[in-house]
Order: C-alpha cells, then sequence, then structure tokens
C-alpha cells in the first residue's frame, strides 16, 4: 500500500459516489431505527468534501484528511458528522506532513482515528455503530504486513451485515432496545462503503504500478 495525495483524492471521490448512489438506502436504515437523516446528511456531506478537494491543491496526504474532517464537521448535521469528521481528523493528524503513507502509517492513524471515536461517541464495539466496521479493518490490517485488499473489502462487508443481528446499545437506536435487532447499522454501512472505495482505489493503484 501506497496512498499518495493522488489515491487519497479518487479514494474520497469514490466513497462520495457510493453514498450518493445509495443515499436512499442509507436514509431507510436511518429511517428503522435513527432520525431517518443519515442518508441525507452524509451525501451533502461528502458532496461539499469532494467540492472543497476539487477547488482546492494539496501536497500531503495529511492536509487532505484534514479538510475531509473539517468539511465534515461543518457540514453534516447528527452525530455522523462529528463522528466520521474527527475520524479523519486524527488521521490527519498522525500522518502530518506525510507526502505519500505506508500501510503501517495508516494502520496506525486508522488506530488513532477509532481512539478519536471512541472519545467522542463513547461507544464499545458490539454496540451497534460504525465502530463495528473500523475495528475488524484495524485488526486485519495490524495482523497482515501486506494486506489483501479484496478481503478488507469483503471483511468490511461483513462486518456491516453482522450489525443487523446486534443489539443497539448506543444512540436514538437505544431506545428500540430488542426492537432495533434486525437493522443494519447506517453509520456501519456508510463505513463499509468507505472502506470498499479505499480497496478498490488501492488496489487499482497496485495494477497499474
Amino acid at each position: 500500500m501506497n496512498l499518495t495525495v493522488d489515491k487519497t483524492l479518487k479514494w474520497i471521490i469514490k466513497a462520495n459516489e457510493k453514498i450518493q448512489t445509495n443515499k436512499t438506502y442509507l436514509t431507510s436504515l436511518d429511517q428503522a431505527i435513527g432520525d431517518g437523516d443519515h442518508g441525507i446528511n452524509m451525501a451533502r456531506g461528502f458532496q461539499e468534501v469532494v467540492k472543497k478537494l476539487s477547488s482546492s491543491h494539496y501536497e500531503t496526504v495529511s492536509d487532505c484528511f484534514k479538510d475531509v474532517a473539517m468539511t465534515l464537521m461543518s457540514k453534516v448535521g447528527g452525530a455522523s458528522g462529528p463522528i466520521f469528521g474527527t475520524a479523519f481528523l486524527k488521521m490527519s493528524m498522525a500522518v502530518k506532513g506525510k507526502e505519500s503513507i505506508s500501510q503501517a502509517e495508516f494502520t496506525r492513524a486508522l488506530d488513532d482515528a477509532i481512539k478519536g471515536i471512541i472519545h467522542r461517541g463513547k461507544a464499545s464495539e458490539g454496540d451497534k455503530t460504525l465502530l463495528d466496521v473500523w475495528m475488524p479493518i484495524l485488526r486485519i490490517l495490524q495482523e497482515n504486513d501486506d494486506v489483501d485488499w479484496d478481503v478488507i473489502d469483503h471483511s468490511a462487508k461483513l462486518a456491516m451485515e453482522a450489525t443487523k443481528q446486534r443489539l443497539a446499545k448506543k444512540g436514538r437506536a437505544a431506545y428500540l432496545k430488542e426492537r432495533s435487532i434486525g437493522h443494519i447499522d447506517p453509520g456501519s454501512a456508510s463505513s463499509y462503503y468507505l472502506f470498499q472505495s479505499l480497496a478498490e482505489v488501492i488496489t487499482e493503484g497496485d495494477k497499474n504500478e
């Protein structure tokens, strides 16, 4: 893995495409167990992120991450903006000044991002939140020095689907108690699109290098 500025931009653009395509689906997930606006908020936020990235010039991956973070925090309502924004801000700080980052550096950045998510959301793995996708991905990266990104894609999807059988312990979904079971967590679904996009960009890049 060699995540350059160019690949980072492609990653976020691809993630935005997936979120725009699945905006209605993400909203339907949130209508079942949340506020019903996750898809709308994420679509608006990532559209603004792409607009910001497209109009800026970047020398470092960290500066890309920082603009993603600040835009999400200012443009996405509800809990999603601050949480996803915090994740990207922590990643930006972890790779500060880097023009490209290795898998090891990305793994450490992801670890910091998860600590930021936990600090802000006060959630744990298994609570039916986006952490249920982010933490399994972190473990795979930590346990494999040269990870197969198809495995990341597949594992993120399985992790997202596994939230369907979990009882929500955080957010509005927690008020539903047992009735939250049977529904995929919308934040986990957005996270799946995020990691799926990264896997596709890294895989395409490796083939061309």
